[in-house]
């Protein structure tokens, strides 16, 4: 009886042993099989010299609708394994005319001992069918006698190329890729991470050189790299890119930009620079060329620059539009005779019209009444010295030195608009506030992005900052409506039946080459309509000959694109009436004077 015991006990002790073991390998086999499959699978394709990475395309740039300004197409990169070509010089010369090369190039590609050489990267598909089918064809017509003949040891590997179907319309602003398939300027450089797939991993069997049909084990799939949806409109971009085109042609300038952005959303829907360039074709463009001037090229902005010492003046309640000042054709400050730009009797103008015809002197003594500490801080909450955060490479912070570092002519030469510098895009930034009723938005040109799924996600809003009150801004941009007037500097960029205020700069050009002044910078920035502003459009021309004035430059520009931009958008006129400001002390008291006969009228009416 103990031995049937004791026999049973071993039994029972087997059976858990085995059933342990079992338990054991089957955990084993599900975390071999199931949980760890695909890291087990990509080890062993690493130990595999049969793979071969699958290229994974970049994503798309496009613009606001969905019309592409970049995107990746099929291409075959065709290469041999040298090992397996007994004769190149037959083999050259007989695949030379369907790659469209020399003999000797692609001799010097199949000739040698390497398993793997480059013959022709990223050619077009039609070019691996071309060459792969007359290689079959002149293969199958070989006797067996002639069996060594044959052209053997070419094959080929998907690849991407990078396409710009619209050329050089926003090429300074989407960039192009290098050969490696890096981004090397604009958003392909500053969104490389994003708009970078990642690369798959496949394992192939190989016979005589080349992958066996059908033999192809994808062990690590490809994925697409995510699409950058941007705020440019493309219709809008056209106009503006013919636009200062035809203007940096015409002044035989060095360079042009127009900006044209939503003040409310910071939202850029055009960005054209000339002369530009084709990022289907960079091996002869320089780097100079390949610059984006809206974002890298600081300048001094002259009397664009006027408008912050003026809301600054307003907002601390320093001035009104009607304050009066003697104005001189010359002034001196801190050793200095600053001029107007052109010599005329001593005027008593008001606030506003010194804005009008942009007098140096007047806004010299506007900007007397700041101290340099709170001229310094509006100029510095409008954004100048801070990158704007637009999503561009490169992009310059401009230059506002520090109030300790300022000389006796730095207060006036800041006050009328030089003296610091600022980029087309911060410029465009300060007149988005004035149009903003105060707020200052940080411009972007990025809308949202889409992921490989498809997946569309907005960028985040913009960061928005009040630099003025919505009164100080509403009676800025009243005066700014007298400079598009037949008594202001730029009539040429009002627009009929809509209300427009802007503002010129004709500003001296800082040249680094001499450390001195040379040439000049033209330009004009404004918005419509001008009592509910929609868009905001800056026009900038850096060294024109000949004439070099804002208005007479940029105004019609200005207008071009911004008729064009609110016809498109159906902005109907807002059918306000502008409202009058006196411009010099005589007009003023003729308004004073008939607005008290009004009273009176009025006053007598209600008594009868």
């Amino acid at each position: 009886m103990g031995n049937l015991n004791l026999a049973a006990s071993r039994i029972r002790a087997l059976i858990v042993f085995i059933l342990i073991f079992f338990l054991l390998f089957a955990a084993r086999l599900i975390q071999i099989q199931a949980i760890q499959a695909s890291d087990y699978r990509s080890k062993a394709a690493n130990e595999m010299e049969s793979t071969r990475a699958i290229p994974a395309a970049r994503g798309e740039i496009t613009d606001i609708n969905g019309v592409a300004f970049a995107r990746s197409v099929s291409a075959i990169n065709i290469v041999v394994d040298q090992t397996l070509i007994t004769d190149a010089a037959r083999t050259a010369k007989f695949a030379a005319p369907y790659l469209g090369m020399t003999v000797a190039q692609v001799q010097s590609a199949v000739s040698g001992s390497k398993r793997y050489s480059m013959v022709a990267k990223s050619a077009k598909p039609a070019i691996w069918r071309d060459l792969s089918s007359a290689i079959d064809s002149f293969n199958a017509s070989l006797s067996k006698e002639n069996f060594d003949k044959r052209i053997v040891g070419f094959f080929a590997e998907r690849n991407y190329i990078r396409e710009y179907p619209s050329g050089s319309l926003v090429s300074s602003l989407v960039g192009f890729v290098r050969q490696d398939g890096i981004g090397a300027t604009g958003i392909e450089s500053s969104m490389n991470s994003t708009i970078t797939g990642t690369d798959g991993r496949y394992s192939y069997a190989r016979g005589l050189g080349a992958e066996i049909p059908g033999s192809q084990n994808e062990i690590i799939a490809a994925k697409k790299g995510t699409s950058i949806r941007l705020t440019i409109d493309r219709d809008v971009q056209w106009v503006a890119a013919k636009a200062i085109q035809e203007a940096v042609s015409k002044s035989h300038a060095i360079s042009g930009t127009v900006i044209v952005m939503d003040p409310k959303t910071g939202h850029i829907l055009a960005h054209a620079t000339a002369p530009t360039f084709d990022p289907n074709n960079t091996k002869s463009v320089s780097s100079a060329l390949m610059r984006n001037p809206s974002v890298q090229d600081a300048y001094e902005p002259g009397s664009t620059g006027k408008i912050m010492t003026l809301a600054a003046a307003l907002e601390e309640k320093k001035i009104t539009p009607e304050t009066i000042f003697t104005v001189k054709d010359k002034i001196k400050r801190g050793g200095s005779t600053f001029h107007d730009h052109d010599t005329h009797p001593v005027q008593h103008l008001t606030t506003s019209g010194i804005l009008a015809i942009s007098s140096n002197t007047g806004t010299i003594q506007i900007g007397e009444k700041l101290s340099n500490n709170t001229l310094h801080d509006y100029l510095a909450k409008f954004g100048i010295g801070i990158s704007t955060g637009s999503g561009l490479p490169g992009e310059s912070a401009g230059k506002l030195r520090p109030v300790n570092d300022w000389s006796g002519t730095t207060a006036p030469t800041v006050a009328f608009g030089q003296g610091y510098s600022l980029t087309a895009m911060q410029a465009t930034s300060v007149f988005a506030t004035i149009a903003n009723n105060g707020v200052r938005v940080s411009p972007t040109v990025i809308a949202g992005t889409t992921d490989a799924s498809g997946k569309f996600t907005a960028s985040a809003p913009r960061v928005n900052e009040r630099v003025v009150s919505a009164e100080t801004a509403k009676q800025v941009r009243i005066m700014m409506e007298s400079v598009v007037s037949s008594q202001g500097t730029a009539p040429s960029a009002a627009i009929p039946g809509y209300r427009v205020a802007g503002k010129t700069g004709t500003a001296m050009r800082y040249n680094s080459d001499c450390a001195c002044y040379s040439g000049y910078t033209a330009s004009f920035i404004g918005f419509a309509p001008a009592d509910a502003p929609r868009y905001v459009i800056s026009v900038t021309i850096q060294g024109p000959k000949g004439i070099h004035f804002g208005g007479l430059l940029g105004g019609p520009v200005f207008k071009k694109v911004m008729t064009f931009v609110l016809q498109s958008e159906h902005v109907a006129p807002t059918g306000t009436e502008v409202i009058p400001v006196a411009l010099n002390q005589s007009e003023l008291i003729s308004m004073q004077s008939q607005a008290s006969s009004v009273k009176v009228t009025q006053a007598s009416a209600k008594k009868r």
